[in-house]
C-alpha cells in the first residue's frame, strides 16, 4: 500500500496536540458485506477495541463516530452507524468541517482491501488501492470502477482538504492490498484482501499511464498493518473472538504507552507482531512519526483488581498460566503474593487462588510456559502433485486447534508454514522444508525437525514473555549494527557501512554488532540467532569469552552469513541481565541447543534456571518463584536471500 493511500493505515496516530485542540475520530469496522461473499469476523471487534483505546487515551466519546456492522458493546456516548460508502465519506467530511487548525482527525478502517486498474492515470500507470465498505459490489464497466469502493484518490482528496485547514490527519488501516505472490493454504488466519477475480475485474483491462498525483502536504502520520507486498490477517483469540493482528497489538501498545512517539509505538507493535502467528510486518510514514502520541495511556505497568478478579485479559496480551505478582499500590510496595491466571476472557481473568484482601494491583511476572507444538492438518499445495506423501503424513502428529505450524505437502516433502498457512512469503523456498539428512527416513526427519521447531518456538516465547516491552524506558544496552557485503564468489568483503534493515543480506555478508552497556550496573550480555527454519544458534559469548560488560564498556560481536539455509526472516537477539558482584556470569547461549534445556546442563545462575524451568511446563520452579532480575532484549530482523545461514565470527 505505497502507491495509493497517502498514508492511511491502522494506527491510533493521535499526536500530542495543544491543550485547546480537539480530537475527532471516524472508526470503521466492516465484518458483514451486503453483496460480496467476503464476510470477516474481526472488524466489528476491532472497531470496538479502537474506540475503547481512543477513549482510554482521552478522546471524548461524543467526538467518535463508529461505523460498524455490529454496534454491540460500543462505549457509551459514541455516535454509531453502518459502514457504507456514503456514510464513511459523510462522517469524514463532518469531522473535518467541525475541526479547526490544530485539531486532529483520526480515521481507522478494519476490513477488506483490494486493487483495481487505474483508469485515470494518476497512479503513474499502476493500480488504484481500495478499501471496501459494506455496500461495495463488483466491477462496473459503465463507471470503470468497483462500485462503492473507497478509492485512494477520494481518500487523498479528503485528507488534503483537512490538512489545508491546518488539521492533523491520522490514518489507521487494518487491510491489505496485495493479492499476488502469496498462497495461504490451510492456515487459521483470514487475509483481509479480495482479488480482482472475486471483484469481477476483466483480465483485459490495462491501467492507464499518466502522471502520479502529488503527495500529501501537511501534518500527518499513517501506520500500515503490513508491508505493501504482504497480506494482513485476522485471527481468533483463546476465547473464540477474532481481531486483526495489527489492531490487537497496536491497541495493546497504545494502552501501555504513557509518553511515546508514533515511531516508538510502531516499533513496539512490530515487536509484538513478530511473536504472533504470522510474520506480518507493519509500516508507517509521515512527518509526524516522531511526534508524541496523544494522552498518557496507562501510568503503571500494573493491572487493577476488582472483586478479587483481574480487570484485564486477552486484549492486554494475558493468557491462562501467566504468573502475576500482587501489590497493594499501583507502584512500589512489597509483593503480597504470586498467583497464576486460570480462566482468561477478553477483558477479565481469574486467579488460581483468592488474592490477599489488601491486593489491589497485579504486575505480570512471567508469560505462561509454552504449550506443546501444535500442527494443523497437512494440506497439498498443488492438487496435481503426483508425489507419494504417505510416509511423510504418517510421521506427523495428530492435528490440533489453534496450530503453531501448517504442514504443506509440496515438491515431495513437507513445508512448515506459519499459522497463516502462507507458502514461501519471502520468495521461493523461504518456508522451511523438512529434508532428511543422510541415512534418515522421512519419519526420523519429521521427528528431528519438529523437535527443533518446538524448542525454537518455545524459547522465543519464553524470552519474549520474560522481557516485556518498554516504549520509553532507557534500555541498559545499546546496539549498533554494521554490514560488510560479500565480494564476488564470497571473497574479500566490501567496506563496512551502517546496516540498513530494508536491505536483504546475502551469503558471506558479515554483520557486526557493537553492544554498549549504557547503565550504571554491570550487564551480562548474550546474543542468539533465530533462523527461519526454527534453529537457535549461539553467537556470543563463545570460546569461554567473558560476556560481562562494565558500565560504559562495549564489545564487538560478529557473524557471517554462509551458504546453506533457506531464505526468509531471521532474527538477532541481544539479551542483557544485570550482574551483581561475585556472582556467576549469566550465559543464555546455553539455552540454544535442544539438549541443553532438557538436561539443565549444570547451570548455576538464577536467571538461566528460572528461564529453563519455564521451557518445560512440567518442570518445578527450582526455588525461583519470581524472576530473579530484569531481562532486556534488543532484536533485529534480517531479510535473507536464498542459501544463507549465520555463523559466529571472531573479532
Amino acid at each position: 500500500m505505497r502507491t495509493g493511500f497517502p498514508t492511511l493505515t491502522l494506527t491510533l496516530a493521535l499526536l500530542a496536540p495543544p491543550a485547546h485542540a480537539e480530537i475527532r475520530a471516524v472508526v470503521v469496522g466492516v465484518s458483514d458485506y451486503l453483496t460480496l461473499d467476503a464476510d470477516l469476523k474481526g472488524p466489528a471487534n476491532d472497531a470496538r477495541l479502537m474506540a475503547e483505546t481512543l477513549i482510554a487515551r482521552g478522546v471524548v466519546p461524543a467526538r467518535i463516530t463508529v461505523l460498524t456492522s455490529d454496534p454491540t458493546g460500543l462505549p457509551e456516548g459514541t455516535t454509531t452507524g453502518q459502514p457504507t460508502h456514503d456514510a464513511i465519506l459523510a462522517a469524514l467530511a463532518a469531522a473535518t468541517e467541525a475541526s479547526a487548525k490544530g485539531d486532529t482527525v483520526v480515521f481507522t478502517f478494519s476490513g477488506h482491501g483490494a486493487q483495481a486498474p487505474d483508469l485515470s492515470g494518476d497512479e503513474g500507470g499502476g493500480y488504484d488501492e481500495l478499501l471496501l465498505p459494506a455496500d461495495a459490489t463488483g466491477w462496473k464497466g459503465a463507471i470503470g470502477a468497483v462500485e462503492n469502493a473507497l478509492v485512494d484518490d477520494d481518500l487523498q482528496a479528503w485528507a488534503q482538504t483537512a490538512l489545508d485547514k491546518g488539521v492533523q490527519v491520522i490514518g489507521l488501516i487494518d487491510a491489505c492490498h496485495s493479492a499476488t505472490g502469496f498462497r495461504a493454504i490451510g492456515g487459521q488466519g483470514v487475509p483481509r484482501v479480495i482479488d480482482e477475480a472475486q471483484l469481477g475485474i476483466p483480465d483485459d483491462i490495462t491501467p492507464v499511464a499518466g502522471t502520479p498525483a502529488p503527495p500529501l502536504s501537511g501534518d500527518f502520520v499513517f501506520l500500515y498493518s503490513s508491508q505493501s507486498d504482504q497480506r494482513s490477517f485476522e485471527y481468533p483469540m483463546a476465547d473464540g473472538s477474532w481481531h486483526g493482528e495489527f489492531t490487537l497489538r497496536l491497541a495493546q501498545t497504545l494502552r501501555e504507552a504513557p509518553e511515546a512517539s508514533w515511531a516508538q509505538v510502531l516499533a513496539a507493535t512490530t515487536e509484538a507482531m513478530v511473536q504472533g502467528p504470522a510474520r506480518q510486518m507493519p509500516d508507517g510514514e509521515g512527518p509526524l512519526l516522531s511526534a508524541q502520541v496523544f494522552g498518557t495511556g496507562r501510568t503503571t505497568d500494573r493491572f487493577p483488581l476488582k472483586d478479587g478478579k483481574l480487570t484485564a485479559g486477552l486484549l492486554e496480551g494475558l493468557s491462562e498460566g501467566a504468573e502475576l505478582t500482587l501489590y497493594a499500590t499501583p507502584a512500589g510496595g512489597d509483593p503480597l503474593a504470586t498467583l497464576t491466571l486460570t480462566k482468561v476472557t477478553a477483558r477479565e481473568a481469574t486467579f488460581s487462588a483468592p488474592p490477599p484482601e489488601t491486593a489491589q494491583w497485579a504486575e505480570l511476572t512471567a508469560a505462561p510456559p509454552p504449550a506443546p507444538l501444535i500442527l494443523a492438518a497437512p494440506v497439498l499445495a498443488d492438487p496435481a502433485d503426483a508425489h507419494d506423501y504417505a510416509a511423510w503424513t504418517e510421521a506427523l502428529q495428530p492435528p490440533g486447534p489453534n496450530p503453531d505450524l501448517v504442514p504443506i505437502l509440496t515438491d515431495g516433502t513437507i513445508a512448515l508454514a506459519q499459522a497463516d498457512g502462507t507458502l514461501d512469503p519471502q520468495g521461493p523456498g523461504s518456508t522451511p522444508r523438512i529434508r532428511p539428512e543422510p541415512g534418515e527416513t522421512p519419519a526420523q526427519a519429521v521427528a528431528r525437525t519438529l523437535d527443533l521447531a518446538a524448542h525454537g518456538l518455545a524459547l522465543r516465547k519464553v524470552l519474549a514473555g520474560a522481557t516485556g516491552r518498554s516504549l520509553t524506558g532507557k534500555a541498559p544496552l545499546a546496539m549498533t549494527i554494521d554490514r560488510r557485503p560479500a565480494g564476488a564468489d564470497c571473497a574479500k568483503p566490501g567496506p563496512e557501512t551502517p546496516f540498513d534493515p530494508a536491505t536483504a543480506v546475502s551469503p558471506c555478508d558479515q554483520i557486526w554488532l557493537t553492544l554498549t552497556n549504557t547503565s550504571g550496573t554491570a550487564q551480562d550480555v548474550s546474543v542468539l540467532y533465530f533462523t527461519a527454519d526454527f534453529r537457535v544458534q549461539p553467537i556470543f559469548p563463545a570460546q569461554n569469552l567473558s560476556n560481562r560488560l562494565a558500565p560504559g564498556e562495549s564489545t564487538r560481536v560478529g557473524l557471517m552469513i554462509e551458504p546453506g539455509s533457506t531464505a526468509g526472516l531471521e532474527e538477532i537477539w541481544a539479551l542483557a541481565v544485570p550482574a551483581a558482584a561475585d556472582t556467576p556470569r549469566v550465559d543464555l547461549t546455553r539455552l540454544a541447543p535442544l539438549q541443553g534445556t532438557r538436561a539443565y546442563a549444570g547451570a548455576s545462575d538464577p536467571m538461566t534456571l528460572w528461564l529453563e524451568a519455564r521451557m518445560d511446563p512440567d518442570a518445578q520452579s527450582r526455588g525461583f518463584t519470581l524472576k530473579p532480575a530484569p531481562l532486556t532484549m534488543l532484536r533485529q530482523v534480517l531479510h535473507l536471500t536464498p542459501g544463507a545461514t549465520p555463523a559466529p565470527m571472531e573479532n
